[in-house]
């Protein structure tokens, strides 16, 4: 796979063409006082505000952060500026401390091929006691099957993640064909891993999501039976590659599979 051709067209198809997930949501491609793509959830969502590119030099970097602070402040709400290595200029992340942002945790942007990826996992053998399974479709199921997704991810991260839960159950509910949620059941009927993979029409990518595994359930091969099941989907949807912002745990799994390591992305957060 050659890294840098794939880096230049997940920033071309992605990054820079950010569909609205739900009507509401407002995606804005502004030239001043600089590029950058800039994104407003509607009123009353708790995730979803940010800059996700921009196109900046040590002249207009300032003015940008600027005017992106203003924007949010004047709507009270927190927001993300996405940082990737490559962005310009080399010192943007110095200037978004000094504008007020704190740095959470670096990721790693990794692409495979997804018949790599699927040839890698063709061998592993499934979880034992383990159900992969779609998202139920009868009304009572998937409202359960929500509920249990919320509760994974805010034992796993312990946080409140309903917010990020409803967003993302919206953006599901309001265009299924674009996303397909899969979860891992034990026998019990327990949720104990969930993932979802988004396909983004018009580009070589689907990009796989979630996968946090309740702690008592790691090391079982729960994770990269999810991710199986969603480069099958991938693979039948005419994707060419996978992309993931891969946190430390699921980045050497996602390397074993015949992931490259692309760039670092680190979420700035400024809060009012």
């Amino acid at each position: 796979m050659d890294q840098a051709a794939v880096l230049r067209a997940y920033d071309g198809q992605l990054r820079r063409s950010v569909a609205p997930p739900t009507p509401g949501w407002v995606v804005e491609m502004l030239d001043d006082p600089a590029p950058m793509l800039r994104i407003t959830a509607p009123p009353g969502s708790q995730w979803g505000d940010g800059v996700v590119w921009s196109d900046l030099d040590e002249t207009t970097a300032d003015a940008a952060i600027a005017s992106a602070v203003e924007h949010f402040r004047g709507l009270g709400r927190e927001f993300e500026w996405k940082h990737h290595g490559y962005d310009l200029p080399t010192d943007l992340p110095e200037r978004l401390r000094a504008a007020g942002f704190q740095p959470e945790d670096e990721e790693t942007l990794v692409a495979g091929e997804v018949a790599e990826v699927r040839e890698r996992l063709a061998s592993t053998p499934a979880p034992e006691g383990i159900t992969v399974r779609r998202l139920r479709e009868d009304p009572d199921g998937r409202v359960a099957d929500w509920a249990m997704v919320d509760a994974v991810h805010s034992a796993v991260w312990d946080e409140d993640s309903s917010g990020l839960v409803r967003e993302v159950s919206a953006e599901h509910a309001a265009d299924p064909k674009a996303m397909s949620v899969w979860v891992a059941e034990a026998a019990d009927g327990t949720l104990v891993c969930a993932a979802w993979v988004r396909f983004h029409e018009g580009t070589d990518f689907a990009s796989l999501w979630g996968g946090s595994t309740l702690e008592q359930w790691r090391g079982r091969g729960i994770y990269k039976a999810l991710v199986a099941r969603r480069a099958d989907e991938a693979a039948e949807r005419g994707a060419r590659y996978l992309q993931v912002d891969a946190s430390d745990e699921s980045r050497p799994i996602l390397e074993r599979l015949g992931m490259q390591r692309l760039t670092s992305t680190t979420p700035f957060m400024w809060r009012p």
